[in-house]
């Protein structure tokens, strides 16, 4: 899968993390092994490819072929990984969800249109 493709695939995962914690009700206790492994099974692909995105998008940085920083990599993928967790525990606030939903966002776009333009 190229890079592009990974990143379009990382946006869709979004959208639908965002239905989750909107519509989704949180566990009556976070020590809930059935719902723990649920979410594990569900979640774990996401993270795969989260990881191979942030190594293709550091080599591009390195070789200056996208003008993003390596920071905004690593934190895009850091601040997914929250959100993969705190959709299905909703335990953070809204507004701060939305702020790390649009973040992540911001970056898959910046890095699509640079991508696009190459």
């Amino acid at each position: 899968m190229n890079l592009m493709q990974e990143t379009e695939q990382l946006k869709e995962h979004l959208e639908r993390l965002k239905h989750i914690y909107e519509e989704n009700n949180p566990p009556e206790s976070k020590k809930d092994k059935q719902f723990f492994l649920m979410v594990k099974e569900r979640t774990e692909p996401v993270y795969e490819i989260l990881a191979e995105w942030e190594e293709k998008v550091l080599k591009l940085v390195k070789e200056r072929k996208v003008n993003l920083h390596p920071q905004q990599i690593t934190s895009t993928r850091e601040n997914m990984e929250l959100l993969l967790l705190n959709s299905y525990y909703v335990d953070v606030k809204r507004k701060r969800y939305m702020e790390l939903n649009h973040s992540i966002l911001f970056i898959f776009d910046q890095l699509l249109i640079e991508l696009y333009d190459e």
